[in-house]
């Protein structure tokens, strides 16, 4: 598949471009520079030819970070095959785009100069301009209007070979790129710990309650939720956490290249950037996304961050909930954590920065992360360095792991055993003189798993009693690292 990389200096439109051709809002766009940092990579189809799209960074200079962004967007641009330069139409020619065009030029790839900004006709003018630059594949173009794209569009099919041709069902239509809804951290971390819109309740060994809604799940309307190999066989995972704990770093570490821009300024990573691997024949589909702070630190583009890690959760499997271990944990860190917890996400708590973290004081540490973090006590902890990859090479195996205790369906004989004995050793407790009775329990979901408990009074079900059996459960089978739901319903409720 052929990659075709978009450069440019900052704010001349290469992320509404990138949007444009794949036909969907995925690159955050503003009018920032610098506001593209990692490279963004989607696969997408140029008149019916499938290919490869690289959003990349400004090409600016300057502090740190400036310059780490420009080396990676340049290294994703010599491992193209197509490259767009792309300059902003509304000036006259820099000279440092031209340094940087010939620079480009100069290794032999097929490659276009696209003057964006061309918003009307009478701009067209400007494009005699950009003829110095010495090419001939110049095309002059509005994203924002969606002007004169068709000629660009065929010059790059024109350079995908025949047999990434794929047959187009379906085509989207075309849509105007607008920036994403704002929500400050005080919305983003709201409605945690709380029940979703079908009633359930999450339970965990230290901290159960509520009561659970009824719902219909068995008789005729049976939804029992059958396994999807495929599905079970492809793990989403968001590497999560607040400012400069070293997501980026581990990320990198875990693909064992430098995929992610890392550097100390705070709020580097601004898109979330995902990166596929394969992993024992499971694909690992890995998300570094974009620090997390309070509203008052929160500065400019990072308020568009916080909506696209809240997306991003929503359609994760797995989280690494990243903690800075060589200092003291932060009320944030919990809020942080809280997301995983209310979006019923398998997870494991990585303490990074091991190899400058007080290691003598490991068990305080440990006992620390227990106490503070209760709702998380199925998450197993593993001390790492994303910086020197200690201990990095554990986590691909730990994930692999978590998730078959997390896409397991137990059968249903065995979940009733489970119950009975728990029956046995502990009878349930009367409610003002009235019986309460399980009839039977079984498992009607994976991904989390979710069982449902037939019983004739649902709501005499004391927290007590569902934390025992939650306990119970975990004894008898593995779900280390997964959340475990219960729902209590009538028999034969609709």
């Amino acid at each position: 598949m052929k990659k075709i990389a978009i450069i440019g200096r900052p704010n001349v439109g290469k992320s509404s471009l990138f949007n444009r051709l794949i036909k969907k809002r995925d690159a955050i766009t503003s009018e920032q520079a610098g506001t593209t940092r990692d490279v963004k990579r989607k696969t997408t189809v140029i008149l019916n030819k499938e290919a490869q799209l690289l959003d990349t960074g400004g090409l600016d200079k300057g502090c740190e970070l400036f310059d780490k962004i420009k080396e990676m967007s340049l290294k994703a641009a010599y491992a193209a095959d197509i490259i767009l330069y792309m300059v902003d139409g509304k000036g006259l020619p820099e000279e440092e785009d031209k340094k940087l065009f010939y620079q480009l030029q100069a290794m032999g790839k097929d490659m276009a100069l696209v003057v964006n900004k061309i918003d009307n006709d009478k701009m067209k003018e400007k494009l005699w301009d950009y003829y110095e630059f010495g090419t001939d594949a110049i095309f002059g173009i509005s994203v924002a209007h969606n002007r004169n794209t068709v000629e660009l569009l065929e010059w790059v099919a024109s350079k995908i070979p025949d047999s990434d041709i794929i047959k187009e069902e379906d085509e989207e239509q075309d849509i105007l790129v607008t920036e994403p809804e704002i929500l400050d951290d005080e919305e983003f971390f709201s409605n945690t710990h709380q029940e979703d819109e079908d009633g359930f309740t999450y339970w965990d060994e230290d901290e159960m309650d509520g009561v659970v809604e009824d719902d219909t799940i068995f008789g005729n309307n049976d939804r029992i939720k059958e396994f999807d190999e495929e599905d079970i066989n492809h793990i989403k995972i968001a590497i999560i956490g607040r400012t400069n704990v070293g997501k980026s770093s581990l990320l990198n570490a875990l693909l064992g290249e430098e995929r992610s821009v890392v550097s100390s300024v705070a709020g580097t990573t601004i898109d979330p950037i995902d990166e596929t691997v394969v992993y024992n024949d499971k694909q690992l589909t890995f998300v570094d996304t974009a620090g997390l702070r309070r509203r008052g630190k929160i500065l400019g583009i990072e308020k568009y961050a916080l909506m696209r890690t809240k997306e991003m959760l929503e359609n994760a499997n797995m989280a690494l909930i990243v903690l800075d271990a060589s200092e003291p944990f932060l009320d944030l860190d919990e809020k942080i954590a809280g997301l995983v917890d209310s979006n019923r996400l398998s997870s494991i708590i990585v303490l990074n920065k091991w190899d400058i973290s007080k290691r003598e004081e490991h068990d305080k540490i440990i006992t620390e992360v227990r106490d503070r973090f209760k709702f998380l006590a199925y998450a197993p902890i593993i001390t790492l360095s994303a910086q020197t990859h200690l201990r990095v090479d554990k986590l691909h195996d730990m994930i692999l792991e978590i998730n078959e205790n997390y896409s397991q369906r137990i059968p249903t004989s065995r979940v009733n055993e489970v119950i009975e004995k728990a029956l046995r050793r502990h009878t349930l407790p009367s409610v003002s003189g009235q019986v309460i009775r399980i009839y039977y329990a079984t498992q009607y979901e994976t991904r989390p798993p979710k069982i449902a408990i037939i019983m004739n009074k649902p709501s005499g079900l004391h927290f007590t009693y569902r934390r025992y059996l939650a306990n119970k459960m975990r004894e008898a089978f593995n779900f280390t690292g997964t959340p475990l739901l219960f729902k209590a319903k009538k028999r034969g409720e609709k």
